[in-house]
């Protein structure tokens, strides 16, 4: 069976990480303070005793940085895991709605939906990726596959202890790197390269952040404050929820 080598998953993020930082920034230096402000919730941050500017900006930044992280950082993750696949089993971005992963493996053929972790989704979502399973598996029968067809929801990070969900696999973390590279340790050994030149490109993103604590700080300040300096919440949640 052939194997990837670190160095080349290595070269693999070198080129492809670039991108994850990219559109973190793109995504911060494209926000709107008023847009956010209304998906928030004013309330909150009042029973929380939220008093400064700076903190309410910082708290909604925040949130809306950690859900695009996760989005942004998950699709790198997929990419990876199809480019690790392909050079040992030679599997292939999956054309299926749905389906991330086709490959085979000891005359079974798996088709493999990728998220980043295992509570990535509500009932209706699970629901959807197994009609997609279910239609995927329709279409390759009716193209004559005679091969054995595995569902596997494939997990970046994270355990599940019951991988066995009937109608498809859940493997996780350690399970799921194992499953497509034929690799017991490759979870562990992917940390290194994506560490690769990581200070420095974060270095510039903390700069783009600081900016926009700054303008946002300044702009709420301006509208929804007092003279005083003191947090108008009735204006604030005029703004969020008054039709």
């Amino acid at each position: 069976m052939p194997q990837v080598k670190l160095n080349e998953i290595s070269r693999y993020v070198e080129d492809n990480i670039s991108n994850f930082h990219s559109k973190k920034l793109f995504s911060l230096e494209n926000l709107s303070l008023k847009k956010i402000l209304r998906r928030k919730n004013p309330y909150l941050y009042k029973a929380k005793n939220v008093l400064t500017s700076q903190d309410i900006v910082k708290g909604i930044l925040d949130a809306h940085l950690s859900s695009q992280e996760e989005t942004i950082f998950g699709e790198f993750l997929e990419g990876l895991s199809i480019f690790i696949n392909k050079r040992v089993y030679g599997g292939t971005k999956s054309s299926a709605v749905g389906i991330d992963l086709e490959f085979e493996k000891d005359e079974i053929k798996y088709i493999v939906s990728i998220k980043s972790g295992p509570n990535w989704g509500n009932s209706q979502q699970v629901i959807k990726m197994k009609e997609d399973f279910k239609r995927a598996k329709k279409v390759l029968h009716t193209n004559a596959s005679k091969k054995n067809i595995i569902a596997v929801n494939g997990c970046c990070y994270g355990r599940d202890n019951n991988p066995d969900k009937g109608e498809y696999l859940k493997l996780c973390g350690q399970l799921f790197w194992e499953f497509i590279s034929g690799e017991k340790n490759l979870y562990t050994d992917i940390i290194e390269p994506l560490g690769h030149r990581a200070k420095k490109k974060n270095d510039n993103f903390i700069n783009a952040y600081s900016q926009i604590i700054n303008k946002f700080t300044l702009e709420f300040s301006r509208e929804f404050c007092e003279d005083s300096g003191r947090i108008n919440w009735i204006r604030l949640i005029k703004f969020n929820s008054e039709s």
